[in-house]
């Protein structure tokens, strides 16, 4: 980046944290509660930096979904070689603790500094990076730039860019070609990615198909069907069909809750994407009528044909949708953009979704191309549901579909790992020469 550019960008980074932080620090009370951990954002830690591990990998993730991904490429390295070391940085507080939670033994999980250079050298002094990670499509200037200037190598893997982002960098293309070539290698999912990267400045030699780490299946643990979430549903009545809402957005709950309600026997349980948002979906569907049960305080329904299960607690959607006779997407019907199918399609369970799920593209393409995913608008929405649960054909055709697509991607994180062991071997070449 040019450095005009980084000097009104570092001028204003510190004025929009300040303001921002108050709705930051009220956001995280609410979904997990204060954590002086947090501090860490700002380069302060309980440890000494002696205390820590040196010339690690450092892997910068965002939220649950992106952490996860951290981990299972952190967990297959370590597979490969045990003594490697590594740093997990999460933004968001659920992703801080997903990662706390599941992170191998030794792994060091921090929260991310902000993107201000001192805080950056600063945690490079602790560390000692040989080499960066990003994950999906985190893009931060001075995280590169920091990096660039002290020869640590970075690469982008399981790269994600949305035809709104590529727009966007196409317009400042001249500002940004400069910041994305201090890249070393970004692992783009699919082919079909490779020209949206060239057209936003990624120099070609820079590209590499490795396929999506994400839908990677390989050495993926199956979702469990938990005896204390089936005991759960069972009080709502044995049999009766589950369908799962995955990660809905404001005003989704409802929507699919009044779908399901038309589909005889049917079962609706929902699992907002933030759990903040609780009580106002509490409020929404009880004045739809509907009698809600939390799964934070659990109790048998009162009125089982006419209640709903709500899934307020992070961290669980795998082993819920287990359980799951059909699945239904979030933030495809009333949000944008839609949220990951492939956890459905991992326990074998039909996918239904909105008209947008351009942010799992273009995997939706593919799905949809073999009839492997059924995208229906919101007034469809029940007939689709009642269509799936009575034919066991059209079940089967869904999910044999879905799984084939899905394999195309086995193997990826191995690729991607093969790709991150030669950056950071050449790099070390390089010092060395």
């Amino acid at each position: 980046m040019k450095a005009w550019v980084r000097l009104i960008y570092n001028l204003l980074l510190p004025v929009f944290c300040l303001l921002a932080a108050p709705a930051w620090v009220i956001k995280m009370a609410r979904r997990v509660g204060l954590d002086w951990r947090l501090l860490q954002r700002i380069g302060i830690y309980r440890n000494r930096p002696d205390k820590e591990d040196r010339h690690t990998v450092y892997v910068h993730a965002v939220s649950v979904g992106e952490i996860r991904m951290a981990l299972r490429l952190i967990t297959r390295w370590k597979q490969r070689d045990p003594l490697m070391r590594f740093v997990v940085a999460a933004t968001t507080s659920t992703g801080f603790q997903v990662a706390e939670r599941e992170a191998l033994e030794g792994v060091r999980v921090i929260y991310s500094p902000l993107d201000l250079p001192p805080l950056l050298r600063s945690v490079f002094r602790r560390f000692k990076p040989v080499l960066i990670v990003l994950i999906d499509s985190e893009i931060w200037p001075n995280l590169l730039h920091v990096s660039s200037r002290r020869q640590i190598p970075v690469a982008l893997a399981n790269a994600r860019l949305s035809d709104r982002s590529a727009r966007r960098y196409q317009r400042i293309r001249t500002i940004a070609e400069p910041m994305l070539n201090q890249i070393n290698i970004v692992c783009v999912q699919a082919e079909e990615h490779v020209e949206s990267w060239r057209k936003i400045g990624i120099s070609p030699e820079r590209l590499v198909i490795t396929g999506s780490l994400k839908f990677d299946l390989d050495g993926v643990q199956v979702p469990i069907k938990r005896a204390e979430f089936k005991d759960m549903l069972d009080s709502f009545g044995c049999g009766r069909p589950i369908v799962l809402a995955a990660s809905t957005h404001h005003g989704e709950e409802r929507l699919i809750a009044e779908a399901v309600g038309e589909v005889p026997g049917a079962l609706a349980v929902l699992l907002p994407r933030h759990v903040e948002r609780r009580q106002a979906v509490v409020s929404e569907l009880e004045t739809a009528g509907f009698e809600v049960v939390l799964r934070s305080r659990f109790r048998a329904p009162e009125k089982p044909k006419a209640a709903v299960l709500l899934v307020d607690s992070t961290g669980e959607l795998g082993d819920w949708t287990a359980l799951a006779d059909v699945v239904v997407i979030g933030k495809s019907f009333l949000g944008r953009g839609g949220q990951n199918p492939v956890e459905a399609i991992l326990v074998d369970a039909p996918v239904v979704c909105g008209p947008d799920m351009s942010n799992f593209e273009p995997l939706a393409s593919e799905l949809r191309a073999v009839s492997a995913i059924e995208c229906v608008s919101q007034s469809k929405l029940a007939d689709t549901l009642r269509a799936i649960l009575v034919s066991d054909q059209r079940r089967q055709s869904l999910t044999k579909s879905a799984r084939a697509v899905i394999d195309k991607h086995r193997g990826s994180t191995d690729r991607i790992i093969a790709q991150l062991s030669t950056l950071m071997e050449g790099s070390a070449d390089k010092h060395q020469g």
